[in-house]
């Protein structure tokens, strides 16, 4: 069982950046997607970005520009840089990872940006 864990997350203020890292427990084992959720108090978990392989990336409109997710596959890690951050980002973030029909999520990481 590949396990993902998150890290990177904590306060920030707003305009700030912040680099999120998952890395999965195994070495030799490639999610074919890797995604960045986030969800929000009181609000429904979304998609923020998604890589598949090396550069094939989608991004939630609301980051556009401001966020971007890359990977490095020799280290099973993939990340989120986030600049520009605004309070409305301000959510639980999570990792996922997705092959064939399997999906595998982390625990999650808080991140706070104030106003």
């Amino acid at each position: 069982q590949v396990q993902l864990v998150e890290s990177g997350g904590g306060l920030v203020e707003a305009g700030g950046s912040r680099r999120l890292s998952c890395e999965a427990s195994k070495i030799n084992f490639s999610f074919s997607t890797m995604a960045w959720y986030r969800q929000a108090p009181g609000k429904q978990r979304e998609l923020v970005a998604s890589i598949s392989g090396r550069t094939s990336v989608t991004y939630a409109e609301s980051v556009k520009g401001r966020f971007t997710i890359s990977r490095d596959l020799p280290k099973n890690t993939v990340y989120l840089q986030m600049n520009n951050l605004k309070p409305e980002d301000t959510a639980v973030y999570y990792c996922n990872g997705r092959i064939g029909s399997g999906s595998t999520w982390g625990p999650g990481t808080q991140v706070t940006v104030s106003s």
